[in-house]
């Protein structure tokens, strides 16, 4: 497979990502991008969209031309909330929160709810030879009312998917990945990248 960039600098997201594809992904810090990539549409596939075109027009002034660039959106929809966090799943307790803030906010806002169901949705876009891709992935569990584990990140401490009793945070990274919305997603993007011989 040919270079891919990736337009993240979450070290999470890259490490699984890398992960999946079984390749070493260019990131934006590679390429000298250091600022913050706007992500500032409605919907997953708005943001996912938005940042690989940030990244790829970028590029532009860069050695890195012909490269593939994608990017993803993720966000928890929890059903009792009305699909929220959604969209706002990172920054969900505010601008410059943690993960722990986002959980502790979540979990309160659950407090006395018998609906705990939930799921994860990523959204991939992929720009390749000026044309853009969209590939989905979800994952359907529930929400829990404490957190267990210490792997993971975001809101994996508290989220169970169906037909498992182990969070996130409690699986290894490979059992994770093959079950996980960003595995399912990043699956797609690399049955596709396999058609055009990348």
């Amino acid at each position: 497979m040919k270079r891919l960039i990736f337009a993240t600098n979450n070290r999470h997201k890259l490490s699984e990502a890398e992960a999946i594809l079984g390749v070493g992904l260019v990131t934006p810090t590679d390429l000298g991008i250091v600022e913050d990539i706007p992500e500032t549409a409605e919907t997953l596939e708005g943001n996912a969209l938005q940042k690989a075109r940030y990244v790829y027009d970028i590029r532009g002034l860069t050695a890195h031309s012909g490269v593939p660039t994608f990017a993803d959106d993720t966000g928890l929809e929890v059903a009792a909330l009305g699909g929220a966090p959604g969209v706002y799943s990172a920054r969900y307790a505010g601008v410059g929160c943690s993960y722990d803030d986002n959980c502790r906010l979540l979990l309160r806002n659950l407090e006395g709810v018998a609906d705990r169901r939930a799921r994860f949705r990523t959204v991939v876009a992929l720009i390749l030879d000026g044309n853009e891709y969209l590939f989905e992935g979800t994952v359907e569990g529930k929400i829990i009312g404490e957190y267990r584990g210490e792997g993971g990140f975001g809101y994996d401490p508290i989220f169970v998917p169906d037909g498992f009793r182990e969070t996130f945070a409690q699986m290894s990274a490979e059992q994770k990945n093959a079950i996980s919305h960003r595995g399912r997603a990043m699956a797609n993007l690399a049955e596709f990248l396999k058609t055009k011989n990348l």
